[in-house]
């Protein structure tokens, strides 16, 4: 590979706290140099040199958290289609979850994970294999031959755990291996017939409602078996206050715990659904506005680690339904970013805070490679015009599915160039 020199390009790494004006040398797809000084020596002889000017360097983004239909569910996502839509999203890694048909609960379906990503997929793919066979909850899975075979995570993907002892059998097995548990956390009573979230917009539509308890509670109790087994917990969205008062608290108390959020849940509420679009049902569903404004508050303090894009692809067939029977889920890899930006345009967190919670603090988590731009990583780099005006047209999505609850949305800021290990999948302008 050819030496590359990113010029005059602001450098945001939250790795290093670092933020100013330089430039960024890559050798054979590991990161030289990065910072102010970098081209102290001049650019080293036969390098291509790209002219940065007005564009944000970051490391590549990180998703915690994106389904695909394969194998199964080819038609929904393939895990080449999913790769091409995260590095149209400036996303150079993404975890993807268990859900599939069949559950990626053996050592076979992890292997086939891997082998399909390096073969097919321009962004690194890492999976997460299955907390449970089946994720029917009740018998779990091989932690030490499957962490072996490739898998970064235990996940019940959409189902939450509801069995209480599986759970501290999990995390303290987990706990041997280093190991992170990630979880949705749903009641399986309270609210369980819901479909958004529960208040006086839910009974003027005539839709059942979803509480905050149906989330607050089972977070409780999973941090309180976490510090019980003293293993690592993660709960994978987030989205009420009550929430993130039961992470500080638990945190207080010494457990090791971190949690998500999903960019919906930041950047949309509950007046969004509007005349029953379907493309707007979530778990969790979307919140009231001010509930949304809180845990903006909360991503700005630091108390939510990480943004997910929660990338669901769904199809006509299962979102062209009536409210209350279509599916759950949205896509999110190519829009994450852009939505995150308004967060920074409006002033509400801090562009390196955003930047840390979609790839810093992911690698953090889950042991990846990536979030940083120090010298000696591999060149997984996002570049960023942050005031790039676009809109999101459903048509020109690169995802399968087209489920996305930013159709026609106007957007300022968004990803013009990936590079993975110093090679470029996407450049906006070809």
């Amino acid at each position: 590979m050819s030496t590359l020199v990113l010029d005059n390009v602001r450098i945001i790494d939250p790795s290093r706290g670092l933020d100013e004006d330089g430039a960024i040398i890559v050798k054979d797809g590991i990161i030289a140099e990065a910072g102010r000084g970098a081209l102290n020596q001049g650019i080293p002889e036969g390098a291509v040199r790209r002219d940065c000017r007005g564009l944000v360097a970051t490391p590549g983004l990180i998703d915690a958290r994106t389904f695909t239909g394969e194998p199964g569910g080819e038609h929904r996502e393939t895990i080449a289609s999913a790769g091409r839509a995260a590095a149209a999203g400036g996303i150079t890694s993404f975890i993807m979850m268990p859900d599939t048909d069949p559950v990626i609960d053996d050592i076979a379906l992890v292997e086939f994970v891997r082998k399909s990503a390096r073969d097919t997929s321009p962004v690194n793919v890492y999976p997460a294999a299955a907390l449970t066979k089946d994720l029917a909850g009740e018998e779990m899975t091989e932690f030490g031959l499957l962490l072996e075979a490739g898998a970064v995570a235990f996940s019940n993907g959409r189902k939450p755990l509801h069995n209480a002892q599986v759970l501290r059998r999990a995390l303290t097995y987990a706990r041997d291996f280093g190991a992170v548990i990630s979880l949705e956390t749903r009641d399986k009573y309270l609210g369980a017939g819901g479909v958004m979230n529960e208040g006086l917009l839910a009974s003027w539509l005539g839709l059942s409602g979803i509480p905050h308890e149906a989330e607050i509670i089972p977070l409780e109790r999973d941090l309180r078996i976490a510090g019980l087994a003293n293993g690592r917990y993660h709960a994978a969205q987030i989205s009420v206050p009550g929430s993130v008062e039961a992470m500080t608290m638990a945190r207080a108390r010494g457990v090791k715990a971190t949690c998500g959020i999903s960019i919906n849940n930041l950047s949309l509420n509950e007046n969004d659904i509007g005349e029953y679009r379907t493309f707007f049902k979530l778990y969790p569903p979307l919140r009231a506005e001010d509930d949304r404004k809180a845990m903006v508050e909360a991503l700005a303090r630091g108390e939510i680690d990480i943004i997910v894009s929660s990338h669901d692809p769904q199809d006509v067939d299962t979102k062209r339904l009536p409210f209350g029977e279509a599916e759950d889920g949205a896509i999110g890899l190519e829009t994450m970013l852009a939505a995150a930006l308004r967060l920074h345009h409006d002033g509400s967190v801090p562009l390196m805070r955003l930047i840390d919670a979609m790839s810093t603090k992911p690698a953090e988590i889950f042991g990846l490679p990536g979030g940083t731009l120090k010298p000696g990583a591999a060149a997984d780099i996002t570049l960023i015009d942050l005031d790039e005006p676009w809109i999101c047209v459903k048509e020109q999505l690169v995802s399968r599915s087209k489920n996305t609850p930013f159709e026609d949305a106007r957007f300022s800021g968004r990803a013009v160039v990936t590079y993975v290990g110093g090679r470029k999948v996407f450049d906006l302008n070809g």
